[in-house]
């Protein structure tokens, strides 16, 4: 599913527009989103101070450069692309030029007054920009772009040609009320002209730096003449039921002096926010943007479940499970793997001490098995703690971590963590089955099929044709292979399921790999009679299953 462009622009500056975007990039990026921010705002940059604490690196470039690289004919764009540090999904940036020491590189007033924005229209810069958006949003779910104020070139291009929606972010005085309507039909006639099929914006007005503390009185009749004045842009989104002057009062983000110094984000502060913190309205407006401008009609009767819905509702993962063990057990997780697989698990290994397994910002499986037997290796025991921290905070609470401990193994001297957690218990000698079986029923909340045992000794014998390697140690063993495969075929045409799993399990034993990672090449003959046995005991098991 593709993301979604969402425009955060405001008429006049100075109203908190790019405090609202970082902070809501933040947010959906801990929820699990994957959240891609621009820095269009190119007169007057500063997106880059709010992350910085975070920042992987300097931007080494931006949107201008992205311009000359149009200018220049670049063939394969860069991604301009600075990874932002949280905790959760991915939040990645694009400044809008170098920065360095935290300021915009000398180079960059120069560069950015030279782009003549009109030529490069003429030139084919929409199309290029096109394909742009499209690599956006194939590999984020929202794309937060900050848009410069004013009515111009750059901000016609962020109103009218990139976003999907937008989020106009506006004062209580008459200098932003005047335009702020104005602005989004202005958009709306700008995009009918371009050559591309997108409906009418969705426009969702934030009320900003409403100090309702002291002078309550006037800000009430603010928010009242506010929420008059921008009814028009909630008819194509905003449930009937709910009113625009209730929905306002959730989209209104209060002033609060104490992050009016600074580039700051409270929404990594106010962990748990009350409904008089500024990060419990900034919550709101991630919501929104999270729910699509759906549902309105929940936040109108329960704004914390509609937070809540938000939050869990990025929980998509490629993966059910990931298996993590040392490689001493590299067997133990294979058979584990294909009999989750069998059952209809999508799983997949995470080797303990590949350190690009711990790389990923984000997280492949919604849970995580660790493999043990004695004790955690370090890389094991670094996975589990990470897996820790980013699934069992508050934004977690569907995901899982289990431990398969081997027989005899002393459960005391496990992490703290990891000994109140539910431990399965598994014997190195016997294919693990059974503990497949109870792993499936805690992660689907549902049993497992039971399965004839019949049918558990045809897929014994899948699992043990599929490990058959391309090479052996050493010539003899082709022979004792090929008896093998042919024992398991002869076992299957004379119905006999106990020798079907004793064969099995010399099968599985004669393709454990040679330590040193040579050896002598399976003959294609002894390949050619695998697949076909395969192919025999995979209708056998189809047939059981229909």
């Amino acid at each position: 599913m593709s993301g979604t462009v969402i425009t955060f622009y405001s008429y006049k500056g100075g109203v908190g527009r790019s405090f609202t975007l970082a902070n809501t990039a933040v947010l959906l990026a801990r929820w699990g989103y994957r959240v891609l921010a621009v820095d269009w705002d190119l007169e007057a940059p500063g997106l880059h101070l709010y992350f910085r604490p975070h920042l992987s690196q300097m931007p080494p470039s931006g949107v201008i450069d992205l311009a000359h690289e149009f200018i220049q004919k670049v063939e394969m764009p860069s991604s301009h692309t600075v990874r932002v540090n949280v905790e959760g999904g991915v939040l990645d940036l694009i400044a809008a030029g170098k920065v360095v020491d935290h300021r915009m590189d000398a180079s960059y007033a120069p560069r950015m007054q030279g782009i003549d924005w009109e030529d490069l229209y003429e030139d084919g810069f929409a199309e290029f920009l096109e394909e742009r958006r499209d690599e956006w949003i194939a590999k984020y779910d929202f794309v937060l772009i900050d848009s410069r104020t004013g009515v111009s070139d750059i901000a016609s291009i962020c109103t009218a040609q990139l976003p999907d929606r937008l989020v106009v972010v506006f004062t209580a005085n008459d200098q932003n009320l005047n335009d702020v309507v104005d602005i989004a039909r202005l958009a709306d006639s700008a995009r009918d002209r371009l050559p591309y099929d997108r409906p009418r914006h969705q426009v969702m007005p934030v009320l900003s730096r409403l100090d309702g503390t002291v002078e309550y009185k006037r800000a009430a009749e603010w928010q009242k003449k506010s929420a008059k004045v921008v009814a028009p842009l909630f008819r194509n989104w905003l449930v009937k039921s709910v009113q625009p002057d209730l929905m306002l009062r959730h989209l209104t983000v209060p002033y609060v002096s104490y992050w009016s110094f600074g580039e700051l984000l409270p929404v990594l502060e106010e962990q748990s926010p009350s409904p008089n913190q500024i990060s419990f309205a900034l919550e709101t407006v991630a919501s929104v943007i999270a729910q699509e401008f759906d549902r309105t009609d929940l936040l109108a009767d329960n704004r914390d479940a509609y937070v809540a819905a938000a939050r869990s509702r990025r929980r998509k993962f490629d993966l059910d499970l990931m298996v993590s063990s040392p490689r001493t057990l590299w067997r133990t997780s294979t058979e584990l793997i294909t009999e989750l697989r069998l059952l209809g698990v999508k799983v997949d290994r995470s080797v303990s001490g590949d350190p690009g397994i711990l790389d990923q910002p984000g997280d492949p499986a919604q849970h995580l098995c660790l493999v043990i037997d004695g004790g955690l290796s370090r890389w094991q025991l670094t996975e589990a703690e990470r897996f820790a921290r980013r699934a069992l905070g508050p934004d977690g609470a569907q995901r899982q971590m289990f431990c398969l401990v081997a027989r005899g193994t002393n459960r005391d001297l496990l992490p703290g963590f990891l000994r109140n957690l539910q431990h399965l218990e598994f014997d190195q000698s016997l294919r693990p089955v059974r503990v497949a079986r109870k792993l499936y029923d805690l992660i689907s909340a549902t049993p497992a099929p039971e399965t004839e045992p019949d049918h558990e000794a045809l897929r014994d014998a899948e699992a043990a044709l599929r490990e058959v390697p391309a090479q052996v140690p050493y010539p003899a063993r082709i022979a004792l292979v090929e008896e093998a495969v042919q024992g398991l075929a002869g076992a299957l045409e004379d119905g006999d399921m106990d020798l079907l799993r004793d064969r099995s399990a010399d099968l599985l034993l004669l393709s454990k790999p040679h330590r040193n990672g040579t050896g002598v090449a399976v003959p294609e003959q002894v390949r050619t009679e695998v697949s076909a046995l395969l192919a025999r005991i995979e209708r056998r098991i189809n047939a059981f299953t229909d």
